[in-house]
């Protein structure tokens, strides 16, 4: 652990996630002094209980301005920092004909270098079993391993020289001034990058945000026959939660279809996508609950409901659990939370679930706001 800096820096960033590191990164490499704390002994929030999806393509916007500009930082960072990631695109599995109408929209906006439609015959040759009427290719997206990744570029910071306390937590922000666990840090700027804990930190920011807490209950399942799938797997559930996908008109029909034949799925907010680790493990998921604070009890079904959808994806009749965990995100009506909470002090927060997708493009554009 590195201790806190003794003099005064340019930027403080209070979070080592994926928000506050890419914050971190993008001051390091403009050459201010810049320094991390963070309340746990190592990365253990949402930034390491995710997919692992970069998810560029299916984001409109300015999520997916951050998301272009993210992308080419990702792969500069895996080739300075030593992870992998991966170029593999995304495969969307369409099973309804409402699901391929949304998708040949969306492929008529977008074009070619952004989306390749693939027939039944071409999902198959990517996810045998799924049943497809057909699908498409996003080239541009990516694949990490958060939980190899978060730490990989914490390592990387630390290694450039740039201090990561951990184990110390915020007491009090002032403008160019925070009081830790440790002691008082001086920073000519600060950026809050604390996720869903800015409800505890500065729940009157919190709540003028609209910001609540989005509970997720996700899986790691074994490979059934030891499949191996490259691209991350959307379905057609997740053309009802990206903006790229849900904007197109035949959106509506789709969500239509689902809740006729299966209103259990949007009850329980479920977006029915997968994520494969380097040791072959499916990481599965995901369901969404919405509260302010949420019980401690998790409900079986909603498991055995993501199993079931799993198996169907994959065309078997059951899916072996190896891990289940919970993750959780900040909400809000916007897909970012950026604000200023006093004089050179932001609190910045995805608050859409896609952090991983728009950390670093977003980070940019607050420090070139910031300096």
């Amino acid at each position: 652990m590195s201790p806190l800096p003794s003099t005064p820096v340019d930027l403080l960033v209070v979070g080592a996630g994926v928000v506050g590191l890419a914050h971190a990164v993008e001051a390091h490499l403009r050459g201010l002094a810049v320094a991390v704390v963070d309340r746990d002994a190592f990365a253990a929030g949402a930034s390491v209980r995710n997919f692992g999806h970069v998810c560029v393509t299916p984001q409109d916007g300015d999520a997916l301005r951050y998301a272009l500009a993210g992308r080419e930082r990702w792969l500069w960072l895996a080739a300075k920092a030593g992870f992998d990631a991966a170029e593999s695109g995304t495969l969307v599995v369409a099973r309804r004909p409402e699901e391929m109408a949304v998708l040949e929209e969306f492929a008529a906006l977008r074009g070619g270098e952004q989306v390749r439609l693939l027939d039944a015959a071409g999902v198959a040759r990517r996810l045998p079993g799924a049943g497809a009427l057909g699908g498409a290719h996003l080239p541009l997206d990516l694949r990490l391993d958060s939980p190899t990744v978060i730490p990989a570029l914490a390592g990387w910071l630390e290694g450039q020289g740039v201090p990561i306390a951990w184990r110390t937590s915020v007491l009090a922000v002032e403008p160019g001034l925070v009081r830790t666990t440790r002691g008082d840090v001086r920073a000519e700027r600060t950026v809050l990058a604390v996720g869903h804990d800015l409800d505890r930190l500065l729940p009157d920011v919190a709540e003028a945000a609209g910001m609540t807490r989005c509970l997720l209950r996700m899986l790691e399942v074994a490979p059934p026959g030891g499949v191996r799938v490259a691209p991350g797997v959307l379905t057609g559930l997740s053309l009802l939660r990206y903006g790229g996908f849900a904007g197109r008109p035949s959106a509506a029909a789709l969500r239509e279809a689902v809740a006729a034949e299966s209103p259990e799925l949007l009850d329980a907010g479920v977006n029915l996508m997968f994520t494969q680790r380097p040791d072959g493990a499916i990481v599965l998921g995901d369901t969404h609950h919405y509260s302010a604070t949420h019980a401690p009890f998790d409900d079986e079904e909603t498991a055995e409901l993501l199993l079931r959808e799993g198996a169907r994806l994959f065309g078997v009749p059951s899916l072996r659990v190896l891990r289940r965990w919970r993750g959780q995100y900040a909400s809000a009506p916007a897909a970012v939370l950026d604000t200023e909470v006093a004089g050179g002090v932001r609190a910045v927060s995805v608050t859409s679930g896609i952090g991983m997708t728009i950390s670093h493009g977003l980070a940019s554009a607050v420090l070139d706001s910031l300096f």
